[in-house]
């Protein structure tokens, strides 16, 4: 089985920054892209930014120039620094991974969430 484990929530001002953290872990061979995602009350989730296994990234329009999508191969972990905060960046983030596992084939996987919360 696969586990994707985040963390680095919390509650910020606006204006501040926050790096969230979610580590694959399990019967991984290989993983594809790797993506962050977040869902507010009341709202859809969406997504923000996506990195491929080459590095490319892509970002919502909200938060680009803001947030930055990084990975790290070797340990299976995908990173978000959130930079210049705002309230309306306030939800519950979530990690996924495209995820090849040995002897089969890709499947995405979700993290648990992680609370950020902004305040004005």
């Amino acid at each position: 089985q696969v586990q994707l484990v985040e963390s680095g929530g919390g509650l910020v001002q606006a204006g501040e920054s926050l790096r969230l953290s979610c580590a694959a872990s399990g019967s991984i061979f290989s993983i594809n892209a790797m993506g962050w995602y977040r869902q507010a009350p009341g709202k859809e989730r969406e997504l923000v930014a996506y990195i491929t296994s080459g590095g490319s990234t892509k970002y919502a329009d909200s938060v680009k120039g803001r947030f930055t999508i990084s990975r790290d191969n070797a340990k299976n972990t995908v990173y978000l620094q959130m930079n210049s905060l705002k309230p309306e960046d306030t939800a519950v983030y979530y990690c996924n991974a495209d995820v090849v596992r040995y002897y089969s084939t890709s499947r995405v996987y979700w993290g648990q969430g992680t609370q950020v919360t902004v305040s004005s």
